[in-house]
């Protein structure tokens, strides 16, 4: 049967996996990338806000 142009084709249990796997790879990468790289920005403003608040020595 012929597909009309604008109606979405019905999904296979093949893209029902291929879609999980792929939801699985992107939470993965959550943890692997996003949260580190996150941690980092944190620590650098942190510093930053320390080292510029910080009293200053004078002798």
């Amino acid at each position: 049967m012929r597909q009309l142009k604008g109606k979405p084709k019905k999904e296979t249990s093949k893209d029902k996996k291929e879609r999980k796997q792929a939801m699985q790879e992107a939470r993965q990468q959550i943890t692997t990338v996003v949260l580190p790289t996150l941690a980092v920005v944190v620590l650098l403003i942190v510093v930053f806000v320390y080292v510029a608040t910080r009293p200053a020595i004078t002798k």
